[in-house]
């Protein structure tokens, strides 16, 4: 263990032995939060959101960082990206963590609820809860709410250019960037002007790993075209028995309406909506969000869930 509550955690992969970052920040015996962060090849600092909320309410939770992303090993190797290696990771990292089902929370948010469902699905016998936040179960629904329903609300014109551009392959032109930002970004994906988004947002942006998150999502920011363009697991939501919290919202570039329906496919389901949230509702509906994880976390912990 290094200084303020880092862990560098030894990972076996098909690949050789690498190591991931993690950061325990508070002291609880019965509520560890493991946090699943987005991307995938984002990074854990966005949800520095947490700490002026979880410490005080005694939550204790861990910062990590997936093999790949910024703080941990990042292997230059297209085989180490895929689910099931993932979910080996997280099983890995929760040994190391000493989390067992007393205590294990795990939150996943985007690609991170994509892990956290499929670690729930192979061993939820460890978890005392989950929660799943913005992201759906079907990736193809999201492709379908992203075509029928964000697209036709966004200024018409920017979204040819951006069509335009994806067409032409330039996904690192300027233009292309510049177009999500002011037409999507600042709508879905944090409802704030981007010249006042937080810091550690930036930060994450900056970090992020094309190389993890482009052949996993593929490179268009207004749907997913890579290796997990047909993962769908809404028909096994009925085997997720933990007590799980899903979160959803309104501006999201998910389907809110969808993650509600996720809640009541699992056995013991609660649905946390965000009205005023998108994307990053831990941000931009911060107090619905923050409020509706630590009910969750205790009212599992008192077993009123």
């Amino acid at each position: 263990m290094l200084d303020d509550g880092v862990k560098l955690i030894p990972i076996d992969t098909p690949k050789g032995n690498f190591r991931v970052w993690t950061r325990r920040v508070g002291s609880n015996p019965r509520i560890k939060l493991l946090l699943l962060h987005g991307g995938p090849g984002g990074t854990h600092e966005y949800f520095e959101a947490f700490a002026n909320h979880l410490p005080d309410a005694g939550v204790e939770y861990y910062y990590y960082d997936q093999l790949g992303s910024f703080y941990s090993d990042q292997p230059d190797d297209g085989e180490l990206w895929e689910i099931p290696r993932f979910v080996e990771e997280v099983e890995q990292v929760r040994k190391a963590l000493a989390l067992d089902e007393s205590n294990f929370f795990l939150l996943g948010h985007s690609w991170g609820g994509i892990l956290a469902l499929e670690y729930a699905l192979k061993y939820q016998q460890h978890l005392k809860g989950l929660i799943i936040s913005n992201m759906m179960a079907s990736i193809p629904a999201y492709n379908e709410y992203a075509s029928e329903v964000i697209m036709p609300a966004l200024d018409q014109e920017a979204l040819a250019e951006i069509k335009r551009l994806e067409a032409l392959k330039k996904y690192d032109d300027p233009r292309y960037m510049e177009l999500l930002v002011a037409h999507h970004y600042t709508r879905h994906v944090l409802r704030m002007p981007v010249e006042q988004w937080p810091e550690p947002v930036n930060r994450m942006f900056e970090h992020l790993n094309q190389a993890v998150y482009i052949p996993m999502q593929g490179p268009s920011e207004l749907g997913a075209s890579g290796k997990l363009v047909d993962w769908d697991r809404t028909a096994d939501l009925e085997k997720i028995t933990v007590p799980t919290l899903v979160i959803g919202a309104q501006h999201d570039t998910m389907n809110p309406a969808h993650m509600e329906w996720m809640s009541q496919q699992v056995s013991n389901g609660r649905y946390l909506f965000c009205p005023d949230g998108s994307h990053l509702s831990m941000y931009d509906d911060q107090q619905t969000y923050v409020e509706g994880v630590i009910s969750f976390l205790s009212d599992v912990d008192a077993g009123r869930l």
